[in-house]
């Protein structure tokens, strides 16, 4: 699929994502000339092409009063890898849930959960929940809680590419 001027525009507008407003297609489409409807178009045929990866929310959860956050590390049976990274996946206090490969024999670990809580204490009182909820008791694992934070941005298509002025607001006020 080509990619023609008018959705290189759009793709460089959403790399800082929507803005926190009632109607972010419209505001969007304001500022690369185009209504909103045909932003909403565009953005359904790049991502049914591939060209735009995933589309999704990044919550900076600092904002919202979490302030502990901490990966659980579990060093899981490869055959219940899967099977427990799903479960663990559909619970409410798990923000992100995958599977890498582990790296015997200082780090035997191969499915990681982040949880974020408003306390140290609310994020191990979810993980014992869950180490209850799904028999994980057995299994060795870590729980690392963030020391620092990183800034978090969204995929970057086109580098360089100009940047909209969502009316004014300031940085914090995108998705």
């Amino acid at each position: 699929m080509d990619i023609c001027e008018r959705d290189r525009r759009l793709i460089g507008a959403l790399q800082d994502g929507l803005p926190l407003v009632r109607r972010p297609y419209a505001s969007l489409g304001e500022a690369v000339g185009m209504a909103e409807s045909e932003v909403i178009r565009r953005i359904a045929r790049l991502k049914e092409a591939g060209i735009i990866r995933r589309f999704g929310v990044i919550v900076r959860h600092h904002e919202l009063g979490y302030r502990a956050n901490a990966m659980m590390v579990w060093a899981l049976p490869e055959d219940q890898v899967d099977t427990l990274g799903q479960r663990l996946a559909r619970e409410a206090p798990v923000t992100l849930c995958y599977r890498r490969l582990p790296a015997p024999p200082r780090w035997p670990y191969n499915l990681y959960c982040m949880i974020h809580g408003q306390s140290r204490e609310a994020v191990l009182a979810a993980r014992d929940a869950l180490v209850a909820r799904h028999g994980l008791e057995r299994y060795p694992h870590r729980v690392l809680f963030s020391s620092r934070r990183f800034k978090q941005r969204g995929a970057r298509y086109l580098p360089g590419a100009p940047r909209p002025t969502w009316n004014g607001e300031a940085d914090h006020g995108r998705a």
